[in-house]
């Protein structure tokens, strides 16, 4: 036994990440709170892999590829650029994995230089730390979900209110700086794991205060107390008289089509005058606004036509003697024609309910062949006109000049945004459009965004860019990062690019008529 006493190995060291404000200290082998970045062995690495996207159509389950199209993840160590071409018009280096230009001090993770279709191109690449930001969201349905301005909850906590309704579809809108920050603790983690979710494609159990419980999943069709929502409507009720007007005529006596918003009666509304459609005498209990065309008919609710009823005659008055007569008919039907009922009057004037007659049933089954299938819609909605335009331009006013001037294309992880008019740079984008797990988190709370601008490389100079960390496309490729980036990259993923989407390199034409 050696007398020499044992010398402990020393304890590994930690480093500490500035890639937020949390600034964690991380220990060798350990992730920091976002589970973005780790300690490997002393170096910086941002988990997450950098996503490229490639100018090629995506297949399902495709050869090499996953559910998305996608080619499985590698090291950049076996991605080093093998004589192939690369070019502005082949690949598309997105900010998801990228990193972020936090503290805001240096420049972006990517500068990235290409040639697209003869013109000088840069792509300035950076992830953005977004605490005013939040989802706005469609869900298509005419069944009633919440009143205006009701609270929206996650896990209890309140995330975000109802808006309002817009043509067959209700609108949510949830997250923002009041519910991530303004709150406690527990309303803002709640808040920025339900934006996440949602923005990274996964379903979402909501509950809105006196409404629905909803279930919410981008692409998907929504489950509303339980139950999949399969159509969106046709049209109001006054559309859909309008419509099948024609398709009814000399089938039946009277329709009337129950919507929470317009229900509209055939022998009153202008279609069926200028067809000939003679009057029935026919009373409904709700507010006339112009003929054949009625407001609030009954409380918003989840039965017909997204009202509250179960029995559509609850909506009828009595018939005018003077113009009803035994025998008359009468098909009553909701906007998605999932509800359907046919009656015919007695002797005393009371419509009797009878199975639907086979000369009517195609109208119904018409109905439902024009309705759309019901989706759920997720727009990421943020504010990129704060610091993080500091590691695009050492004059952060001219980035925002540029995108207002329509000279420089802001894309969140390569899918095209929408950028509000007005001041700022506040944008919206179509998280279907997106690779799969574009998002992160940081534990502020606030959301992680992908986020490219792209531009001539003129026009870069003329805004006073980073000239000087330029690199070429081929290097972003094989991961090279910028001397300004303090951290490594995990590896690389390979995207196609999304159906019917813009390739995010083109420039511009700028600027704005």
């Amino acid at each position: 036994m050696s007398d020499t006493p044992t010398i402990p190995a020393p304890a590994p060291q930690k480093i500490r990440c500035d890639a937020c404000p949390v600034m964690c200290y991380i220990a060798d082998g350990r992730a920091g709170a976002c589970d973005r970045y780790a300690n490997h062995d002393g170096q910086l690495v941002r988990l997450d892999p950098l996503t490229v996207i490639e100018n090629r159509a995506r297949t399902v389950g495709g050869a090499g590829g996953d559910a998305d199209g996608d080619i499985p993840l590698v090291p950049f160590l076996d991605t080093t650029w093998d004589g192939s071409i690369v070019g502005g018009d082949r690949q598309f280096v997105t900010a998801i994995g990228a990193g972020t230009t936090y503290p805001d001090y240096k420049p972006a993770p990517f500068i990235v230089a290409s040639e697209y279709d003869g013109v000088d191109m840069v792509t300035v690449v950076t992830e953005g730390i977004f605490s005013y930001c939040g989802a706005k969201v469609k869900i298509d349905t005419d069944r009633h979900l919440g009143s205006e301005c009701a609270p929206v909850r996650a896990d209890g906590q309140v995330v975000g209110h109802v808006t309002t309704s817009e043509y067959g579809s209700q609108m949510l809108s949830l997250g923002g700086v009041t519910h991530l920050t303004g709150g406690d603790k527990k309303e803002g983690r709640v808040t920025c794991a339900t934006l996440l979710a949602l923005c990274n494609g996964a379903a979402v159990d909501l509950a809105i205060d006196g409404g629905a419980e909803v279930t919410v999943q981008a692409g998907q069709a929504p489950v509303v107390n339980g139950l999949r929502e399969e159509r969106m409507r046709v049209g109001c009720g006054s559309a859909t008289v309008g419509i099948f007007a024609a398709q009814w005529q000399g089938l039946v006596d009277e329709v009337v089509v129950v919507d929470d918003h317009i229900t509209g009666v055939m022998s009153e509304h202008q279609a069926g005058k200028v067809i000939g459609w003679e009057p029935t005498g026919i009373k409904i209990l709700g507010r006339r606004s112009t003929p054949g065309r009625y407001f609030q008919v009954a409380e918003p609710g989840t039965g017909w036509g997204g009202t509250d009823m179960t029995d559509p005659l609850t909506i009828l008055g009595p018939w005018n003697p003077k113009i009803a007569r035994p025998g008359l008919s009468l098909l009553m039907v909701s906007t998605t024609g999932e509800h359907a009922a046919y009656y015919e009057l007695d002797e005393d004037l009371r419509p009797v309910r009878m199975e639907i007659p086979d000369r009517l049933i195609p109208s119904t089954r018409r109905i439902e062949e024009n309705c759309e299938p019901a989706l759920c819609s997720v727009l990421f909605m943020g504010g990129a006109g704060g610091s993080l335009r500091a590691g695009v331009t050492r004059n952060p006013i001219g980035l925002t000049r540029s995108v207002q001037n329509a000279l420089t294309r802001v894309t969140v992880g390569g899918a095209p945004a929408y950028v509000w008019p007005g001041g700022g740079i506040t944008l919206m984008a179509d998280v279907t459009q997106m690779p799969s797990n574009a998002f992160g988190y940081v534990p502020t709370p606030a959301l992680v965004a992908p986020i490219e601008f792209t531009l001539r490389r003129a026009d870069y100079e003329a805004l006073g860019g980073h000239m000087d960390h330029i690199v070429p496309l081929s290097e972003a490729l094989e991961g090279t990062l910028g001397r300004q980036s303090d951290h490594v990259l995990s590896g690389r993923r390979d995207v196609a690019r999304a159906p019917g989407a813009p390739w995010p390199a083109r420039p511009l034409k700028g600027p704005r008529g």
